[in-house]
């Protein structure tokens, strides 16, 4: 397929979906499924087979994540010539009933027209929309949809007009980040794997995010599974490999799936395998599944789990840009920044350059989650205020609560309290602060919430997912994690809140890799901004140290005999 191809194959589906009178767009991500969008799609089947006449003016399509997932099953009509109508908490009944009023003009239940989300309330209008550009707009299992909304044509453009160097250069100019937390300038680590001299490389996307409440990654393979792989397609012409690979996290059968059949349906229309769009750029892509290790989230970890080995991190440098995948340098980025390649080849650096702050360029995808009205998917400038995110787009506190705090960067990232609230969300404010923008997760804490109880959970949780290869990681969240557990039933000293803190900045200075490292982070953030919680369950009892003056966990109860057999 050539780009002539491409533009024929996209003028005919635009021309079939212009033919319906009325088309039903049904969420088909996770969040939806789950609360009932498979009956609702089913339902809306069935009234299609049981009404042949309706085909010809109804079509019924599931597409990928429309956003505020709270508010599921949703269903989109498109109708000629009209504005979208979105339905919330949608049932099989209400999915009837939407037919009934879109599609035969038949009279429906008059509390029908208050399942309508309007399409211009602040959770929308707020948001710019650039790698989900397409999500719940198409059908995410067919490749004609993604080519009719210019799919695979900035992939067509690179191999036709562009050089590689040039590839790498106009994504240094977008000023595009990587977006799987560490923030380095996506175009600079391309251009290292372009100049490393060696036989093989490879190009691998990270699709292992494990961040408590987090899904922006599986979201967007689930409902745009074709931007990643075209993302990786142009890297891979760019940085000269012939193979990429998607590590999707085990937990995610929907997205690996989806990204299987994609990858099948590219290699029949000829934009993957040999001869790519009938150029000399070959361009193969498999998938690998983790084990739900968080570990393997580590770029490292990652690639001996590809590999074949125990997930586990390695000393760097050498770095992936130099040594990777068998020893073969490889470029290694998150799928939501490999998501952002086309439309940054598409519209050009400059006009990507144009969103966000001076050093955070772009958009950035958050999982709002928490005590807060519209929890869901969203994507936002960079720079835009965290109050925007809570307030605007999140719709507030609910139940008359107040805001007492988000926490970005999951296990990884720290608490923001009320007084920063006009913080801008970027890279360099979220680590004035002691958090970090993370791969996406955001959520929102009233003043219910209990901090102490808060760096516990996180602690708990990389206490469980710590590899064990280095001691300050195996032992330090164990340690850290029952300090807190004494803090939170108000049986800890004072020298406890000390060892606290000499044991986070132990851990933060010698751990081998960023899960050791940045452990420590919501414990820090936590009681730097709210300490005063932290004494207020401290009670003046004597200190557990030992003679040497060394921290000593106390002795567990012995069992009982009964309770040993």
């Amino acid at each position: 397929m050539n780009r002539r191809d491409l533009q024929a194959l996209a003028d005919r589906e635009l021309e079939k979906q212009q033919k319906y009178r009325c088309r039903l767009l049904c969420c088909g991500s996770t969040p939806c499924l789950s609360s009932g969008g498979t009956a609702v799609q089913e339902k809306l089947k069935e009234i299609l087979k049981q009404n042949k006449e309706l085909k010809a003016d109804l079509a019924v399509v599931s597409t990928g994540c429309m956003g505020p997932c709270s508010r599921g099953p949703l269903v989109t009509v498109q109708v000629q010539g009209q504005d979208d109508v979105i339905y919330e908490n949608v049932t099989p009944e209400i999915a009837e009933e939407i037919v009934k009023k879109h599609a035969t003009g038949e009279e429906t239940s008059p509390t029908l027209d208050e399942k309508i989300l309007p399409n211009d309330i602040p959770f929308f209008t707020k948001q710019t929309k650039v790698v989900l550009a397409n999500s719940g707009l198409i059908d995410p299992e067919r490749l004609e949809d993604y080519v009719a909304h210019g799919g695979y044509s900035a992939l067509g453009h690179v191999l036709r007009e562009m050089t590689p160097e040039e590839v790498c250069q106009e994504i240094i100019n977008s000023g595009l980040r990587g977006r799987g937390g560490a923030g380095y300038p996506a175009g600079l680590k391309w251009n290292l794997v372009r100049k490393a001299q060696a036989d093989k490389k490879y190009v691998v996307a990270n699709g292992d995010e494990g961040d408590p409440g987090a899904y922006m990654d599986r979201t967007l393979m689930e409902s745009d599974p074709h931007r990643v792989l075209e993302g990786m397609a142009i890297a891979g012409y760019a940085v000269g490999a012939e193979q990429g690979f998607i590590y999707v996290r085990g937990e995610y059968p929907i997205a690996a799936k989806r990204l299987e059949k994609a990858i099948r349906m590219a290699e029949r229309r000829g934009l993957l395998g040999g001869r790519v769009m009938e150029s000399n750029f070959s361009f193969r892509i498999d998938i690998r599944i983790g084990a739900g290790a968080f570990v393997c989230g580590e770029e490292t970890a990652l690639m001996a789990s590809i590999m074949g080995k125990r997930g586990q991190p390695v000393p760097r440098p050498p770095y992936p840009a130099q040594s990777g995948l068998w020893n073969s340098p490889t470029l290694l980025n998150n799928v939501e920044t490999f998501g952002s390649i086309a439309p940054i080849i598409n519209h050009g650096a400059d006009w990507y350059a144009s969103i966000g702050t001076e050093k955070s360029k772009g958009t950035k995808i958050f999982a709002l989650a928490g005590q807060v009205e519209n929890t869901g998917l969203i994507e936002v400038p960079m720079g835009i205020p965290l109050r925007e995110i809570v307030f605007d787009i999140g719709g507030g506190i609910p139940n008359g609560r107040s805001f007492k705090a988000a926490q970005t960067g999951g296990p990884s990232g720290g608490c923001i309290p009320a007084e920063h609230l006009d913080t801008p969300v970027d890279y360099e404010s979220l680590r004035a602060l002691g958090s970090i923008m993370g791969s996406g997760g955001l959520v929102v804490m009233d003043d219910t919430t209990s901090m102490p109880d808060v760096a516990k959970f996180f602690m708990e949780f990389c206490m469980d997912e710590s590899c064990g290869k280095c001691v300050p990681c195996r032992v330090g969240t164990v340690q850290l994690h029952r300090i807190l557990e004494r803090i939170t039933a108000g049986t800890a000293s004072r020298a406890d809140l000390e060892i606290l803190e000499e044991l986070c900045v132990m851990m933060k200075e010698t751990s081998l890799c960023g899960l050791g490292q940045s452990a420590p982070n919501p414990l820090l953030s936590t009681l730097k901004f709210f300490r005063d919680e932290y004494e207020a369950l401290i009670q003046d009892k004597p200190a557990h140290i030992n003679g040497n003056g060394r921290f000593k966990l106390p002795t567990p109860p012995a069992q009982s005999t009964q309770e040993v057999q």
